[in-house]
């Protein structure tokens, strides 16, 4: 597996890291033998960074986590956290140094460890970019040693223009794919500049960019697909990228050519985000260790050819563009 230097820190990690919402919840069932084994095959294809948060299945995801690791030998894969979704209602003025708190000690107790590699604010609402004392609160708790060092997670490019001039983000993560293609506009570089690490998120565009869903394909009550559609639950982006469904599926259609003849779409889609090196780690999520093997092979395909990026850009453009790009 292709590593990666994540940002300054001076770690490097998988190109392909393993998402574990999905092996927490608001994705289908899950159940504990599945969602084990997904992570002990993401693990042996040669994962090194592993992406949760305190608010996936309430804490199981963390469990999850700490209860694969504790089955296995040899160096420790990087595990990053979020923190902040616990809130209710989910304000700006939530974001204390107390509830940071709270919430970073109760990681340490799911995953096991005295000290959180990365923590990460889990999409806080815009205002919390411009306090301050939010960011001094995550400082005291590296000098603590709860945490080895923090980020963001973001909705919104400006958002994480704004995290990284605070000199302690070491990362921010932000949804990249071929269906969300603003941040590399400025972001991207601006990040590469200033030695910030990027996780891309959603990078499948929540299993659209597999090639594999249909018109009629159905999802279960609790899966996220078939709730927020609309943003019900959470930001809309979050889900389909924000993309209208039928609309989707026709781009989707339009890409469907330019995958190369010995890879999956899932796969190119991947591949796609490797194309620029300011991205640290792409983390598509697995249910399944069928799931999480692809999801690793897709490090070893070929560069994508000038052509084919220009082809994807012009389809991302007359499509996809006039829905998201200037959403988020």
């Amino acid at each position: 597996m292709e590593q990666r230097p994540f940002g300054r820190t001076g770690t490097n990690v998988s190109a392909i890291g393993f998402g574990a919402w999905a092996i927490g919840g608001s994705w289908g069932e899950v159940g504990e033998d599945a969602a084990r084994t997904a992570l002990h095959a993401a693990l042996d294809a040669g994962m090194t960074f592993i992406d949760t948060a305190d608010v996936y299945g309430d804490g199981r995801s963390e469990q999850r986590i700490r209860a694969v690791l504790s089955e296995r030998d040899g160096p420790r894969p990087f595990v990053a956290t979020k923190a902040g979704r616990r809130l209710s209602p989910h304000v700006a003025d939530g974001y204390t140094a107390d509830n940071l708190r709270r919430f970073v000690d109760r990681s340490r107790a799911n995953l096991g460890v005295d000290t959180l590699d990365l923590v990460q604010l889990h999409c806080p609402p815009t205002d919390v970019y411009y306090r301050p004392d939010v960011f001094a609160a995550l400082d005291r708790l590296v000098e603590q040693g709860a945490i080895a060092r923090y980020g963001v997670s973001v909705e919104k490019v400006e958002e994480g223009l704004k995290a990284m001039a605070y000199p302690g983000v070491a990362s921010v993560q932000i949804i990249y794919n071929l269906f969300r293609q603003r941040p590399a506009d400025l972001f991207l570089d601006e990040a590469k500049r200033r030695g910030v690490a990027v996780i891309a998120r959603v990078p499948l565009a929540s299993g659209l960019l597999t090639g594999k869903m249909r018109a009629d394909t159905r999802f279960a009550e609790d899966d996220h697909r078939a709730f927020n559609r609309h943003g019900e639950a959470f930001d809309v982006g979050e889900t389909f990228a924000g993309v209208p469904y039928e609309v989707a599926l026709d781009a989707v259609e339009a890409l469907r050519p330019l995958v190369p003849n010995d890879a999956t779409m899932a796969a190119f889609a991947l591949r796609w985000i490797l194309m620029n090196d300011a991205v640290s780690v792409v983390i598509p999520g697995a249910k399944t260790a069928e799931q999480a093997n692809a999801n690793a092979a897709a490090a070893n395909l070929e560069p994508l050819s000038s052509d084919v990026m220009k082809a994807a850009k012009a389809i991302y453009d007359e499509r996809i563009a006039p829905f998201v790009h200037q959403r988020w």
